[in-house]
């Protein structure tokens, strides 16, 4: 007799396991069809039935950035960060909303952590890379704000980089 409970429990388990990705699934193919709202709207719902589902919660934080609501996304990949410290992806994104606001230390600092996590991770390196020139092109601006005698160098360096297609603001979420 326990022999059929136990198989129950399984297909009870890989059921409720398939309608999370299912969920996941949908949310993301309301999310690329351009109904975002539905999107979020089902991302709640399961994230009310698992909230410790990290994935979902994740994509409910692209949901918002990509809705132009980026307080709210901001405060759901802090809280990603918070309850799963060992995930990239949340630093990262939370680095680009950073980068965005201008607040290109705290991005730093998101992006440092993203690394930590995976130090091969494509999206922050490349984001490290943007912010670090953001960085460098605001010193040298402020070096040339108070400059005295030639500054050709410093004007050459401040033309070249800002050449750079998004040079200030990391786009890349993770």
């Amino acid at each position: 007799m326990r022999l059929p409970r136990l198989a129950l429990l399984c297909v009870l388990l890989v059921c409720a396991t398939a309608a999370r990705a299912d969920a996941y699934d949908d949310a993301q193919r309301l999310l690329r069809s351009g109904d975002a709202a539905a999107a979020l709207e089902l991302a709640d719902r399961t994230i009310a039935d698992q909230p410790r589902d990290a994935r979902m919660r994740f994509l409910k934080g692209v949901i918002l950035t990509q809705s132009g609501r980026n307080a709210e996304a901001e405060q759901v990949f802090r809280a990603l960060t918070e309850d799963f410290p060992e995930l990239s992806d949340p630093y990262n994104n939370l680095a680009v909303l950073y980068a965005a606001d201008g607040r290109l230390q705290a991005a730093l600092g998101a992006l440092q952590a993203a690394l930590r996590n995976d130090p091969q991770h494509r999206a922050a390196l490349e984001n490290l890379g943007d912010v670090h020139l953001a960085l460098a092109i605001a010193a040298w601006s402020q070096a040339a704000s108070g400059a005295k005698g030639d500054t050709t160098a410093l004007r050459r360096k401040l033309r070249l980089a800002r050449e750079i297609p998004a040079a200030v603001t990391p786009s890349k979420p993770g």
